[in-house]
C-alpha cells in the first residue's frame, strides 16, 4: 500500500500551519498532484508551481511558503534566492536526503541557516525535509485551529505536527549549533 499521502500532507500542511497567515505559495515540484491537492484545503492560499528555476527568476518578497519537493541538489546561491523572494516573516520546507549523511545534511542545513533564524528537520515515515524560518517557530507558533480545521486527512493532526519535529539525542548532539530552534 503506497503512503505518498503521508509525505504530501505532510509537505502541505506543516509550513502552512506554522505561518500565521500565508496567501502565497510557491511549490517546485516536478510531480505537483498530490501537494496541490493537499494545498487546495487552505482557503485563500494562492499557489504558484514551478520548477528550481522559478526560485532564481522570482519576485523580491513575493511568497509568505516556497515548498521545494525536490530531492535535487541545492546550491548556495539558490538559498540566497529563497531569502530574498519570501517574505520577512515566510519560511520555506524542503527534502533532505537523510540525517544519517551528515556531510551532506550539514552543509545544507548550514547554508539555509546563512538565512532563516530558525532551521529544523522534521520527519513524514521515512523521509525527512527541513523547515526553515525568518519568523515563526513551528512547534511554539502552530495555528491550532487551523491543523484542527482542515477536512478529510488521512496522516496529519496537531499532535503530528508536533511530533515529527522531536528527534533523537544521537541527532540533536551531531547537529549541535546548526540545527536552529
Amino acid at each position: 500500500m503506497s503512503k505518498e499521502f503521508i509525505y504530501n500532507e505532510m509537505m502541505a500542511h506543516i509550513p502552512v500551519c506554522s505561518h500565521k497567515a500565508p496567501t502565497n505559495l510557491l511549490l517546485i515540484s516536478n510531480a505537483p498532484e498530490g501537494i496541490e491537492a493537499e494545498l487546495a484545503r487552505h482557503a485563500g492560499l494562492n499557489v504558484t508551481t514551478g520548477t528550481l528555476d522559478a526560485i532564481a527568476k522570482g519576485e523580491d518578497a513575493a511568497y509568505d511558503i516556497v515548498l521545494i519537493d525536490s530531492s535535487a541538489d541545492i546550491s548556495r546561491a539558490t538559498y540566497a534566492h529563497l531569502n530574498r523572494i519570501v517574505k520577512e516573516d515566510g519560511l520555506i520546507s524542503t527534502l533532505n536526503a537523510s540525517l544519517d549523511d551528515e556531510t551532506t545534511s550539514k552543509a545544507q542545513l548550514s547554508a539555509i541557516g546563512e538565512y532563516f533564524k530558525v532551521v529544523m528537520p522534521y520527519k513524514a515515515e521515512d523521509k525527512t525535509m527541513i523547515l526553515a524560518s525568518k519568523s515563526y517557530h513551528p512547534t511554539a507558533d502552530v495555528i491550532l485551529h487551523r491543523t484542527d480545521l482542515i477536512d478529510g486527512l488521512s496522516y496529519y493532526n496537531c499532535d503530528i505536527h508536533v511530533s515529527c519535529f522531536a528527534m533523537p539525542n544521537y541527532i540533536r548532539k551531531n547537529y549541535r549549533g546548526i540545527i536552529k530552534n
